[in-house]
């Protein structure tokens, strides 16, 4: 007993080591909440490098009851080369948006609010459907433990809102505390899982024999249908693209500053400074954290497809997930290894509720800038002093803690809607990027770069249309329509009183209320105003539609004046770079003061003074 626990401590101690701290000096100098590359690894990465855990056994799921496991190589090179061209494009990306907003912020500048709108709402059901699928994964690992997986739903609802609770304690509590605990646990995974593998070869080389079937395969009736299970597979693979979003959209939480790698290589390799360059700055950290998204879910779908098939477990087999029983051979080797098995199961209910951390941090970038542009009430935006918007963080469990019981506490069910969210913002980014491209480059850079933005854009598409067929028997249809109701929805709140946002107000909301500054500050200004104008467009086309028929427009909640004018993107980002002021600044200096009124200006609550 005491080699795996000698082996388990010394693992604990080297993660623990290596964890990112927040010092109380970066906090002065960067601002509270701010992190830096190794905090960005366990914040923007946990999501997807857990994807570890479901989305093979997933993938294999649509094959091994058909007996098409052997044509699962098929899938997984849809994978890999969806992994390495997607990881390209955001990587790109954060070159061309240095200030973040991912898709949202894209699809705002180069495709019109229209699309950027269904996008911001898409981006919200994607990370409450993280948080869902992150923690019901959680549960199935930990009720492996027990071969109980799948055995009654309640006990999977049950934990998986343990889970969501226990996520949204440690989230609220800031950023620094977070990432020290997610990198000490994803520190502590990265290393048994290799020393698993190291076990799974061990056992092929002493001729471990694979697990006996316990269901004869279903006949799969023609070419046709056995292709629709491979297009299903490949679907059900690549549910963890999330996290490219994830860390474009929230950069806006990372330091301005050289991470260490990059310091260390400008000083002793000045030769290529090219590399050095392409990973600087804030923009370099976050891609420095995708590069990660180029090859390790192709390669680890990869390893554990050929686990599987080798060894013959998949989701199920004998009440486990696919990963626990890998892990219960792979620790065989190494006496009383069920210690470790244990732990890497403990250990993987851990990690996936730490995913849903990736959520909140996201949900809390996206929603002060719905609030901004009329989607959702102002009263959602207030940030702690540690830099946290706790009511998004708030707001979000209580949803996925309600959508947990309805999909029963079965991941297969709530797959469906978190793939949907992640591949149409995906779509959005690469017709921006490749717009980008054909308006700023000229001859070969702008033939081969608009060719591969317009090839993501293919394969994101292909891959949408795919989640929504491939996974059209287990709940595809409703969350087309689903899709459907969201957009109908984010435009009649937009229209509505409610999503009416004065210059006054969105100032107070941005600059006030969510504590931005700078070019990001700039960015949701420009945008909130041109949501603006296009919620000015809509209610006069509606006006002008029904006084065809003779029903005039009738009395408005606000001003029926034309919004201000949102401007230039790019005056709008660098307008600190020319000394002005941004547009709402200047806008509001010239409206009129008050008129003075008798006895003075009524008196006004001041600043709050800490004791």
């Amino acid at each position: 007993m005491i080699v795996p626990i000698l082996i388990l401590a010394a693992i604990v101690f080297v993660a623990w080591r290596l964890a990112p701290r927040e010092s109380q000096e970066s906090a002065h100098v960067h601002g509270a909440g701010q992190i830096g590359l190794l905090a960005a690894v366990a914040l923007f990465g946990v999501d997807y490098f857990t994807s570890f855990y479901y989305a093979t056994g997933e993938m294999m799921s649509a094959l091994h009851p058909y007996g098409l496991e052997e044509y699962a190589f098929v899938p997984v090179a849809v994978v890999i080369i969806a992994n390495f061209v997607f990881g390209a494009l955001y990587m790109y990306s954060l070159g061309v948006f240095r200030e973040g907003g991912g898709s949202f912020t894209a699809a705002m500048r180069y495709l019109g609010p229209s699309l950027s709108l269904i996008v911001a709402v898409v981006l919200i059901q994607d990370y409450v459907f993280t948080i869902v699928v992150s923690t019901l994964s959680g549960a199935d690992q930990l009720l492996s433990l027990w071969n109980a997986q799948g055995m009654n739903w309640v006990f999977n609802f049950l934990i998986g809102s343990a889970l969501v609770g226990v996520t949204w304690f440690v989230t609220i509590r800031g950023r620094g505390e977070s990432a020290q605990v997610v990198f000490t646990l994803l520190g502590v995974f990265f290393m048994l899982t290799v020393l698993m593998f190291v076990g799974l070869l061990i056992a092929k080389a002493n001729g471990v024999p694979p697990a006996p079937p316990e269901a004869p395969a279903k006949e799969v009736g023609s070419v046709i249908e056995a292709l629709y299970h491979m297009l299903t597979a490949s679907m059900k693979g690549l549910v963890a693209l999330t996290g490219l979003e994830a860390m474009s959209d929230g950069i806006q939480f990372l330091i301005d500053d050289d991470p260490g790698f990059v310091k260390w290589g400008r000083r002793r390799l000045p030769r290529l400074n090219w590399i050095w360059r392409f990973y600087s700055g804030k923009p370099g950290i976050g891609r420095a954290v995708q590069t990660s998204f180029l090859f390790y879910g192709g390669l680890t779908t990869l390893l554990l497809t050929v686990s599987a098939i080798t060894f013959n477990v998949w989701d199920g087999t004998l009440g486990r997930s696919l990963v626990a029983n890998l892990a219960a051979i792979g620790f065989d080797f190494i006496p009383n290894g069920n210690i470790l098995y244990w732990v890497y199961q403990i250990l993987a209910v851990l990690l996936l509720s730490a995913a849903s951390m990736t959520a909140y941090q996201d949900m809390q970038a996206i929603t002060w800038r719905n609030v901004a542009i009329g989607e959702i009430p102002e009263v959602v935006v207030y940030r702690n002093m540690k830099g946290t918007f706790t009511r998004p963080v708030t707001a979000a469990a209580i949803a996925a803690i309600i959508i947990q019981f309805l999909v029963q506490g079965r991941t297969s069910l709530a797959v469906p809607y978190y793939g949907i969210g992640v591949f149409l913002p995906i779509t959005a980014m690469g017709l921006a990027i490749r717009r980008h491209v054909l308006l700023n480059y000229t001859g070969r850079r702008r033939l081969w770069g608009g060719a591969a933005a317009t090839f993501s854009v293919a394969l994101s598409t292909f891959i949408f249309i795919g989640q929504i067929v491939g996974k059209w028997e287990e709940g595809g249809w409703v969350v087309l329509i689903v899709l459907i109701v969201l957009i109908l929805m984010a435009h009649v709140i937009l229209i509505s009183p409610a999503g009416y946002r004065d210059p006054k107000q969105i100032h107070r909301i941005v600059r006030e209320k969510s504590r931005v500054y700078g070019p990001m500050g700039n960015i949701v200004e420009w945008q909130s105003l041109s949501v603006q104008e296009y919620r000015y467009r809509i209610l006069h086309a509606i006006a002008r539609f029904w006084e065809l028929f003779g029903v005039r427009k009738p009395l408005r909640f606000e001003p029926d004046l034309p919004p201000v004018t949102a401007g230039d993107y790019e005056d709008a980002l660098h307008v600190q770079d020319t000394g002005r002021k941004t547009l709402l600044d200047q806008y509001l200096e010239s409206q009129p003061r008050p008129e003075p009124r008798l006895g003075g200006r009524p008196k006004e609550t001041g600043e709050p003074i800490d004791d």
